[in-house]
């Protein structure tokens, strides 16, 4: 297990990451039907504490990322300079010397909810993934509506990999947002607006 001291609230952080992502038009050349779509990623690789063991108690992570959510909440924030938020997601990659339970740790509602607070609140829980894998090795993190799951409009992915990240004894925690759904939706379904109407949402 890794020695390396602790830099943030119990956790060691050896890099954090911010990708933002703006499409204009649709892969047809079709320009964006109103405002671009906006994604923005902000991501930590940090030494995971039960690397190449099992353990049964998880709850020192899950401590500590309360903390790790709320300055992902902040560099979130940060990048979007005032735009708001309508989908949401989070993933773990995880090194080859952990469990993929181990990155799941890192993502529970003790991290989601200051990330949820920070981008405006949110009804619905925010979607999730995650894998062990090598350095460089891409995540698809799935997104969709953050107070109704049943937007169509709004589920899409993000697709992200870290060039030196995971060694084998690090977790990669990512949130990924988007301020709106994808260009010229047209499946059908509720809208946003359908949401705003009937519940009352910002």
């Amino acid at each position: 297990m890794s020695q390396r001291p602790a830099n943030f609230n119990g956790l060691h952080i050896r890099k954090w990451y911010t990708f933002a992502e703006e499409t204009l038009a649709l892969e047809s050349g079709a320009a964006a039907d109103g405002a671009t779509l906006l994604k923005v990623a902000v991501a930590a690789t940090v030494v995971n504490p039960h690397a190449g063991q099992y353990t049964g108690d998880f709850s020192s992570v899950i401590a500590a990322s309360a903390a790790l959510g709320t300055e992902f909440g902040k560099r979130l924030r940060e990048r979007l300079a005032g735009r708001a938020v309508e989908s949401y997601g989070k993933a773990a990659l995880v090194g080859t010397a952990g469990e993929y339970e181990h990155g799941n740790a890192f993502l529970t509602s003790a991290f989601a909810e200051p990330v949820r607070q920070a981008v405006g609140g949110g009804k619905a829980w925010i979607p999730s993934t995650g894998k062990r894998a090598a350095m460089g090795a891409t995540i698809d993190v799935p997104l969709a509506h953050k107070d109704a799951l049943y937007v169509r409009s709004h589920y899409d992915t993000l697709s992200i990999s870290f060039t030196d990240s995971p060694a084998p004894d690090e977790v990669v925690v990512i949130v990924v947002v988007a301020t709106r759904g994808r260009l010229h939706a047209r499946l059908g379904g509720p809208s946003t607006a359908d949401i705003i109407g009937k519940d009352g949402l910002r």
